[in-house]
Order: structure tokens, then C-alpha cells, then sequence
């Protein structure tokens, strides 16, 4: 097995956000999420002392709209998917403190419509991934009190399939996407006794191919994004052991680009700052040696998540 190149890695990463390109330019609407990945991936190999913390906060507050929610850049439009990435940003360098919790909560509280489902912005688009990261970020801030979590549940659990997984919407297709969306969601209200955890499994076992990688769907191309997708949900269901974990690390490894860092969704495509945080965050999953724990159902390093539920340190 190759090994992680984790200082190229760090470069390449530090190295985006001094880029004035085409590819930056068609990003600029996301770039809260973009954070986010980089960030977290630098948190994951224990180099975030490398950015300016104080910048980073700074910029994330200018993205905040009145409304309570946060945009994916200055000057955008808010969302619960740029929402959650600002308070995970703020999480990672312990700065939450610096958030009206009220305002952001009730943003996303008000987000959530009569089914227990939620809407992504003012528009009205309904997704499971708008469930979790409404969950996620509510129990981040201690506020899940907000919203009625009974009915936020029954919606996810209207949305499992036949074949155990779970889709966007009732009725549509499973997707290791939302799957994990679902998961999460369910784990981090205490809700996992929904889930058939065989049947789930074996879905998602099946998305093992022979490279090793795993695919978001049958007879689809395996990604290195799915290597956090499946997973961190085969974790929380506790059927990791039903796919191979070496397999699965060399086929992370080999998407590397071993000389200008980053990693692609597979071997020899170009890279990009996703992909690179989903290789490395599944890596963690996998206990790869010299990168941090990840929390499987809130996207977060462990020691991050451990200060915000049991104090300022943690646990060891």
C-alpha cells in the first residue's frame, strides 16, 4: 500500500485559496462549502495552524445574511447548505462563541415545514440532506429544542426504500448520498432502530467494486467521495467489517496526485479540494495512521465535536 503524501496535500490546499482562475471563478458561489472541505482536511492532518484564523472568521461572518442564514460567499444568497458549513468552520477553531445562536437557529428552525421536512432556502426545495444538515447543525448549537424532531424523523424514515437505503424524497431512488444524510440524521437523534441494519448493510456492502472503491449506486463508477458516503454509514450502523478496509485504503491512496498533492474521485483524473477532503476524511474512518478521528455523523474531527458536548477539552 502507497502512503498518504500529506505535506503535498497540505500545500496544494493552501495553495487554493491564492488562485484567480477559471476554476475559481465558477466555485465562487460555493465557496463556504470549499472552506469547509479544505479546512477540515488541514484539521484532519493536524495542520491548521497554517491559516490565518482570524481572516477565516472574519470572512465566514461577512457571508451571514439577516435573515439568521449564511450565503456561500460574500454577497450571495443564504442556504442551510452554506449554514452548516459556517458553523463547522466556526467549530473547528472553537469560535462558535462568536455566532448569535438565536438567530441562526431560528433560521433554521424556521426552515422546516408541516411534514417534518425542510426546505433548503426561502424557495422551497425539500431534500433529505436538508433533514440532516438541519439536525447537524441544530445539535451542534444545543438547539434541536427548536424544531419538532419527532415529525423531522418520521419524514426521514418515510423516505427508506424497499431495499433498505434511503433517497431524497418518498418514493425516490436509494443514494449513498442520502443515505448517509438519513443515517446521520437518525444517529444523531437516537433514531437508528428505524433502520434495518442488515438490509442496509448489505446495500451498501454491494457498492464495494473490484478496485476496491465504492459507487454511490449499482452498476455506477466507484469515487473516492463515496469512500465518506458509505462509509461513516456503515459505521453508524456498525456492518464495516462486511467491505474491505484495505482494499478500500489503496484505492484512496492510488487517486493521489503524488506530485502537486491533492486526490481525484479516481486514479488519474484531476483532483480537487472535495474529493481530497473525502479521501482524506475516509482514510480517517479507516484509522490510517497520522490523521485524526472523524466523527461519522457530524462531518467533524472528534476532539471538535467532544469540546462542544463535553467541554472545553474534550476527551482524551
Amino acid at each position: 500500500m502507497g502512503e498518504l503524501e500529506t505535506e503535498k496535500h497540505v500545500q496544494y490546499i493552501l495553495a487554493i485559496e491564492k488562485k484567480d482562475d477559471f476554476e475559481s471563478l465558477v466555485m465562487d458561489h460555493l465557496r463556504m462549502s470549499g472552506a469547509y472541505w479544505g479546512l477540515t482536511t488541514l484539521d484532519l492532518l493536524e495542520k491548521l495552524e497554517n491559516v490565518d484564523k482570524e481572516a477565516v472568521v472574519s470572512w465566514v461572518m461577512k457571508c451571514q445574511d439577516d435573515c439568521g442564514g449564511f450565503a456561500g460567499n460574500v454577497g450571495h444568497d443564504p442556504h442551510i447548505l452554506y449554514t452548516i458549513s459556517a458553523v463547522q468552520i466556526l467549530a473547528l477553531f472553537d469560535k462558535l462563541d462568536v455566532l448569535d445562536i438565536d438567530k441562526v437557529s431560528n433560521y433554521i428552525a424556521g426552515l422546516q415545514n408541516e411534514d417534518g421536512s425542510f426546505s433548503g432556502d426561502m424557495w422551497g426545495e425539500i431534500d433529505t440532506r436538508f433533514s440532516y444538515i438541519a439536525i447537524c447543525c441544530l445539535s451542534l448549537l444545543h438547539c434541536l429544542d427548536k424544531i419538532n424532531v419527532e415529525k423531522a424523523v418520521n419524514y426521514i424514515v418515510s423516505c427508506k426504500n424497499l431495499d433498505g437505503g434511503f433517497g431524497c424524497t418518498p418514493g425516490a431512488e436509494s443514494h449513498a448520498g442520502q443515505i448517509f444524510c438519513c443515517v446521520g440524521a437518525l444517529a444523531i437523534t437516537g433514531s437508528l432502530h428505524h433502520i434495518d441494519k442488515d438490509l442496509l448493510g448489505w446495500w451498501l456492502c454491494e457498492r464495494q467494486v473490484k478496485s476496491g472503491g465504492l459507487n454511490g449506486r449499482p452498476e455506477k463508477l466507484p469515487d473516492v467521495c463515496y469512500s465518506w458516503w458509505v462509509l461513516s454509514s456503515l459505521i453508524m450502523i456498525d456492518r464495516v467489517h462486511w467491505i474491505s478496509k484495505d482494499k478500500l485504503a489503496r484505492f484512496i491512496l492510488d487517486c493521489q496526485d503524488k506530485e502537486n498533492g491533492g486526490i481525484s474521485d479516481r486514479p488519474d483524473d484531476a483532483v480537487d479540494v472535495f474529493h481530497t477532503y473525502f479521501g482524506v476524511a475516509g482514510l480517517s474512518l479507516l484509522e490510517y495512521p497520522g490523521i485524526k478521528a472523524i466523527d461519522p455523523a457530524y462531518a467533524l474531527p472528534v476532539d471538535v465535536v467532544n469540546r462542544i458536548f463535553f467541554g472545553r477539552k474534550g476527551l482524551p
